[in-house]
């Protein structure tokens, strides 16, 4: 493996950009984010409640908080919140494995304003968001078992990335037309190793409807060299996300299609491996009014994706190819009562796959693809949730059945508790049982050093919590304990260097966790304007399952055990602030702990903004996974302005 090339380390481009209305820290400053946060409607419960009234802690990643991280893609927001552990392979989110409190990427789900989008191939493929991090709302992170809430794939948490919505003024009685709202703009920024971006987007809302439209682009020569001096780590990446509204009816569309170099991210032995992926996302919902409120909602989520073991040299050894589809279809429907609120409703989700070396041999091939497999998960549910000043209790109960599986129907039931003490004390209790179906890959990837068992089961996972939180204006601390209880977890493991990895079903794996966070926003508390916040996270787990002498596992017991998040804000001058970010964390595995100082240098005036950020700007050498370097110093120059009806 070759060291990271430090030549052209960085390219400095700059322009006229929109930041797509992403707030600055400046005009944050005088908010009330602890407050205001917790007035914001989360899906902790399958009918969603104000954060505040939440019965479960969901970590809530705002454009406010987003806005002043040293951040460009959502893969990378997500390294900040202290549950989630985010391994890259990678760059700008080119191969990244997202996960939560010490599962595996394959046992999240994730969404896009409530719809999942998750892969049935593989979740390494999991984390291609279409969605340009300035167009994002918040992130809701749902840590804990979440098939109560969310279905399948949630086995330990979910990601559900709500993005903006552009909403038209309100007309008065005496206009004779409806007043129109628009904004429109669009970004470049470049950095090290060659690296540039662009972006635009548009969003225009009138009377009861509204639209939104983005668009991306990011290439780089990439960070490494193969043998032969090569490139082996270099991408391009293009996304693209419309989302339209109507009174009570809503439908989105996104695309994300990357090409990059993929190192040595599949295989040790082969240093010019190359990868392609095409995700496309489509879906139509709607809300009724009265006294029961329907949900309907229609899904297809398509990917297609080609492995090349030696780029560009199908010759030397064939492509993978793999082509899938994903249909769904889901009926909610909520009441309320002086009991409370209930909700109901069932969901069919058929996934279908083509590919060369997954799934059964296919009688009739469909040109390179030789084999396949279709499976239907069906899945229902009954909720209830009673909410009063000082109480909310939500219950429910999750039946599902795979068509794919010769496993019975499974149930799997949730009881959460919230009560407020002592005025600004809110204490948590929850138990939540989950499940989570193989994924094509874990069931028939059997090729390249590599068996699979096509009869694993599904994975179950019983967890309780419990946790604490304080808030005031301007302070906010949260502290919660978990255990996980996980039966016939997945893995890929080896007895040695020499032999193949296996997909196995571990027995049990028992995990205990602990999260602190603390935050103070101190204008607020002290009145301070130089130096604007500090947040501290801190998590640790610990798992009872232990590799034996020789042993490997590729993913599941390569958990994060320990992992520190401090991240603070500066005021320097009138519109210039500073953000220093630094992520300690140590990883269970043939890993050295490692500390990332990242930083981003922002003027941020009412409509434009120019930024400067700095990747591990210590320029330590670091692994997040196997044998494969991460970058040192990755330097990132750009500008942003915007513009619009209320600008």
């Amino acid at each position: 493996m070759k060291r990271s090339v430090h030549t052209g380390r960085w390219v400095g481009l700059l322009s006229c950009v929109m930041w797509l209305s992403m707030p600055s820290p400046s005009e944050a400053s005088d908010e009330r984010p602890a407050e205001r946060l917790d007035e914001v409607a989360v899906t902790g419960s399958r009918a969603p409640l104000e954060l505040g009234q939440s019965a479960r802690i969901v970590t809530v990643l705002d454009s406010l908080a987003i806005a002043s991280l040293p951040v460009l893609t959502i893969n990378d927001v997500l390294k900040y919140a202290v549950g989630v552990d985010v391994r890259q392979r990678g760059v700008e989110g080119m191969q990244t494995d997202v996960s939560i409190r010490g599962g595996t990427f394959d046992q999240i789900a994730v969404l896009i304003n409530g719809v999942n989008v998750s892969d049935p191939q593989t979740g390494h493929n999991g984390a291609d968001f279409p969605v340009d991090v300035s167009q994002i709302e918040r992130i809701e992170v749902l840590e804990g078992p979440a098939s109560r809430v969310y279905g399948a794939s949630s086995l330990v948490g979910a990601i559900n990335v709500i993005t903006k919505r552009l909403e038209a003024p309100a007309s008065s009685p005496e206009e004779s037309r409806q007043p129109l709202s628009w904004e429109a703009g669009a970004r470049l920024d470049g950095g090290s190793y060659l690296t540039f971006g662009a972006g635009t987007f548009g969003a225009l809302a009138h009377g009861g409807w509204s639209h939104t439209l983005s668009a991306g682009y990011v290439r780089s020569n990439g960070y490494t060299r193969n043998a032969s001096g090569g490139l082996n780590g270099d991408f391009q990446s293009v996304k693209a996300f419309y989302r339209g509204t109507y009174k009570s009816l809503f439908w989105q569309a996104g695309l994300s299609n990357k090409d990059y170099g993929a190192n040595t991210f599949y295989s040790s032995r082969y240093d010019d491996q190359f990868e392609h992926t095409l995700k496309t996302t489509l879906a139509v919902g709607a809300q009724t009014q009265g006294f029961v409120r329907f949900k309907p909602l229609v899904y297809w989520n398509f990917s297609h994706d080609r492995f090349e073991l030696f780029r560009g040299r199908a010759d030397r050894y064939p492509y993978n190819y793999h082509k899938t589809n994903v249909a769904g279809a889901r009926l909610c429907a909520d009441l309320e009562t002086v009991a409370g609120r209930t909700s109901f409703g069932a969901e069919a989700r058929n996934e279908h796959i083509r590919s060369t070396n997954l799934g059964e041999p296919l009688e009739r091939p469909e040109g390179v693809y030789a084999r396949g497999l279709n499976r239907t998960q069906l899945s229902a549910w009954l909720e209830h949730n009673l909410t009063l000043s000082w109480f909310t209790f939500s219950a429910g109960l999750t039946a599902a059945y795979n068509t794919g599986s010769k496993e019975k129907v499974g149930f799997y039931p949730g009881v959460d508790l919230s009560f407020r003490i002592a005025g600004n004390w809110k204490l948590y209790l929850s138990y939540n049982a989950s499940y989570r179906p193989p994924t094509f890959t874990e069931l028939y990837y059997s090729v390249g050093g590599h068996q699979a068992d096509k009869l694993l089961r599904s994975e179950k996972m019983h967890a309780v919590e419990a946790g604490v939180k304080y808030l005031l204006p301007g302070l906010r601390a949260i502290v919660s304990v978990w255990y996980h209880h996980g039966i016939d977890m997945i893995d890929w493991v080896r007895a040695s260097p020499e032999a193949d990895w296996l997909s196995v079903n571990h027995t049990r794996i028992n995990a205990l966790g602990q999260e602190v966070t603390l935050r103070a926003d101190f204008p607020q508390l002290l009145g301070w304007s130089f130096w604007q916040n500090v947040q501290v996270a801190y998590s640790h787990i610990d798992q009872d399952k232990q590799l034996q002498p020789g042993e490997e596992s590729l993913y599941a017991l390569e958990y994060l055990r320990h992992k520190l998040v401090v991240q603070t804000d500066f005021k320097l001058w009138s519109a210039l602030f500073l953000n220093l970010s630094v992520r300690w964390q140590e990883r269970v595995g043939p890993y050295q702990p490692c500390v990332l100082l990242d930083a981003q240098l922002s003027w941020n005036a009412p409509q434009w903004r120019v930024f400067l950020q700095a990747d591990n700007l210590l320029d330590r050498p670091w692994y997040d996974h196997g044998n494969i370097p991460q970058p040192g110093l990755w330097i990132r120059l750009g500008a942003s302005c915007r513009f619009g009806s209320g600008k």
